[in-house]
């Protein structure tokens, strides 16, 4: 892949070591973007601090998604909480229930006089995160979808084409067969095992998840996930991994070295990691979507999104919520978004973003970057692939990992672990939609 190109040296420094006048209006910013990631996120508040003299936005790790998302909730309930809190995609039900907390996004905008155009944001993204009436609550910013890393090096030596990825999953077993006879400990891994495994999984094969649209058309939604067709995937992966075909290595981004220091030459998880790999790998790689059971009707459908949002909380002054919306406004350019795009592999969530990346020639210079939006918008979105909306989801994955885990270790079949994931899954429903009401 060709390199990603990076502000100067000097600038960035320049940018960094900007101080605020004192008039300045300071906007608190928690997210949970640690590493490269992290070091971006400060750059883009820093290069907004830049380019006004008004606002401050000040960005601060939390910890991880859960841990972020916590904190922020303690936070507000002691009244010390920041202005913006990112929070990944599985926590929209639990700020959505959170009605006097949160400053919809869309009011917040034309409350401060922003001028937001929300036509211009990706469909398959931004239905993530409105009402059933169609109002915007949080404003997208880091969203990526599961795509297929492969080590074309790999391919080459097992007698594979590099540039003709698997599609389906049986050719993902005999690509993985051919890759361990030629001296590899491992065929493919994945991260994130629920996102990428079950849930899009799922909607790529336009599959139900659960009940109600998968919770978008009410809370009383049910799971039932423990069908034949999940029971059958699940079932297979745990057959492969007992010959290392499939090579488990932890629940979140923890098995990203298996693909990075060549061990498993196939790798699934999320689009995002492009950056990282871009930095890590020493060898020739690519991109491909997701593998498809080719005699599942209907596949492959559209995978779905991942990633986090920006919620606004109340309880600051209009000062400060003007800050935010300009901010936001700064943020959602198609300058900025198009290079947080390009850097990181997160799709671009407007046209505008998208647009300027194919006029200035990223996807030509890197192929298969592209990837990741073709999967999200490959076909219209069904009531089975438009997304997820759960409550205590957190929680949830919890218990799927749990589940997942026991049956990699051969402690359960996967139809057992299916259907304790179901019903310990549909308790936790049940427990959010009493304290919702």
């Amino acid at each position: 892949m060709a390199s990603i190109g990076k502000l100067a040296g000097a600038i960035g420094i320049a940018l960094m070591a900007a101080t605020p006048a004192a008039a300045q209006t300071t906007v608190t910013w928690w997210h949970a973007l640690a590493g490269q990631l992290g070091a971006k996120v400060d750059e883009i508040a820093a290069r907004f601090n830049e380019s006004q003299s008004e606002y401050r936005v000040q960005p601060v790790y939390k910890g991880n998604y859960t841990e972020t998302l916590t904190g922020a909730i303690a936070a507000f309930r002691a009244r010390e909480h920041p202005h913006i809190v990112q929070v990944f995609e599985v926590g929209t039900a639990t700020m959505m229930a959170a009605e006097g907390a949160v400053y919809p996004v869309e009011d917040l905008m034309r409350d401060a006089g922003v001028p937001f155009d929300k036509s211009d944001f990706l469909a398959a993204v931004i239905s993530y995160y409105e009402t059933p009436d169609g109002r915007l609550l949080s404003l997208p910013f880091n969203s990526s979808t599961p795509v297929m890393f492969y080590n074309k090096d790999a391919f080459a030596k097992a007698g594979l084409n590099p540039d003709e990825p698997p599609e389906t999953w049986e050719a993902v077993e005999e690509a993985s067969r051919a890759l361990l006879a030629a001296g590899y400990s491992c065929g493919f891994s994945t991260g994130w095992q629920s996102w990428v495994q079950i849930e899009n999984m799922l909607a790529w094969h336009n599959q139900p998840m659960a009940t109600q649209e998968n919770g978008f058309a009410g809370l009383d939604t049910e799971f039932v996930f423990d069908g034949e067709f999940m029971t059958r995937h699940i079932g297979n992966m745990a057959d492969w991994s007992r010959d290392n075909v499939f090579v488990y290595a932890g629940r979140r981004g923890d098995s990203l070295p298996k693909f990075t220091t060549g061990e498993c030459p196939m790798y699934m998880n999320s689009s995002a990691y492009f950056g990282g790999i871009t930095e890590q790998a020493e060898f020739d790689w690519g991109i491909a979507m997701l593998p498809y059971y080719s005699d599942v009707a209907g596949a492959p459908q559209n995978s779905i999104i991942g990633g986090a949002t920006l919620w606004v909380l109340r309880g600051h002054d209009d000062d400060a919520y003007k800050g935010v919306a300009e901010f936001f406004r700064f943020m959602s350019s198609p300058e900025i978004q198009a290079d947080w795009h390009q850097t990181t592999g997160y799709v671009p969530i407007t046209n505008a973003a998208y647009e300027l990346s194919l006029e200035q020639g990223f996807y030509e210079d890197n192929p298969g970057a592209d990837v990741a939006i073709r999967q999200l918008t490959l076909n219209p979105p069904t009531e089975n692939s438009k997304g997820l909306r759960f409550g205590n989801f957190v929680q949830i994955r919890d218990i799927i990992n749990d589940e997942l885990e026991a049956v990699w270790s051969g402690r359960k079949t996967a139809a057992a672990a299916l259907k304790d994931m179901v019903r310990l899954g549909n308790e936790q429903l049940r427990r959010f939609e009493r304290q919702a009401n």
